[in-house]
């Protein structure tokens, strides 16, 4: 898949989902296992990036790698981000909050390539001046379920930019995503595009970075996951292709213009989302 010169396979940082500990039970650091299976098919060799505790150790690994996977989990507590939770609101554990959005930032300044997944995507676009839908049901009332409690296969659709990344992936075949979200992406952050929506409501599914020199690209479905397709599975291929790219050349290949101009956000809403917020003294959790 790569050039000789290159003389090893890309290293790619793998985030980690988080317990905290509890009682006489030690945290835990762990991954589930189609993150880790994505990226050995693809071709790359994947590196932990543990909640740790000593964040100087982690950017002693950042300098050995291609590239960073931040893989899915629970919910940004919207309270970072100066906003009040909202009763389906289910925060990660802090400690691994506090951490994701740091490496974020420092994957972000060293323009790592990223890979963004479910959460992480969110994370990505509020990292780089986006913002959020806090519950998809609320703030977009016409919108298709996104989540189904009771189906971990629950799937939707989805409208592809052409040339996009999610293009290279899926071509013009049927395509329908794993959806497992009730927060989304509301104002896409500068110098992102929009490359895939959920059809009919518009939610968006995947955006992509305008950056020369940086790889990013968001996806709000999950290509790991046990209902994944095969087609889905190509992300982490096309990923990893566009790593080695990147590291021969310095250069995001996966830029692209977009065949009209983008659609609005589901902008009634917008301002009525930040309104309809409730204090956090009346959540529980």
């Amino acid at each position: 898949m790569f050039s000789r010169q290159s003389q090893r396979l890309p290293r790619i940082g793998l985030t980690t989902a988080y317990k905290p500990e509890r009682n006489d039970v030690q945290g835990v650091s762990f991954v589930f296992d189609g993150y880790l299976r994505g990226l050995v098919e693809a071709g790359a060799v994947p590196v932990l990036l543990p909640n740790c505790h000593n964040f100087d150790v982690t950017l002693e690994q950042l300098d050995d790698l291609d590239g960073v996977v931040f893989v899915g989990g629970g919910d940004l507590d919207p309270r970072n981000d100066g906003y009040m939770l909202h009763p389906y609101t289910r925060p990660m554990p802090p400690e691994r909050e506090k951490f994701d959005r740091a490496l974020m930032r420092e994957v972000a300044r060293r323009r790592l390539p990223v890979l963004a997944i479910g959460v992480g995507m969110q994370l990505l676009n509020v990292d780089q001046g986006g913002a959020l839908f806090l519950h998809i049901p609320d703030d977009i009332p016409h919108a298709f379920p996104h989540r189904d409690p009771m189906d971990p296969y629950h799937r939707h659709g989805l409208t592809i930019e052409k040339n996009s990344l999610l293009d290279r992936v899926y071509g013009d075949n049927d395509v329908r995503v794993s959806s497992m979200h009730h927060m989304a992406v509301d104002d896409v952050a500068p110098n992102f595009l929009v490359s895939a929506r959920c059809p009919g409501d518009n939610v968006v599914e995947a955006i992509e970075s305008t950056y020369e020199d940086w790889l990013a690209v968001g996806v709000q479905f999950h290509p790991e996951s046990t209902a994944a397709s095969v087609l889905d599975r190509r992300i982490f291929h096309e990923f990893v292709k566009g790593v080695g790219k990147f590291r021969e050349t310095g250069r995001n290949p996966f830029l692209w213009t977009p065949v009209k101009p983008e659609r609005s956000q589901n902008s009634e809403k917008t301002e009525k989302s930040r309104a309809n917020l409730y204090p956090a003294s009346e959540i529980t959790i």
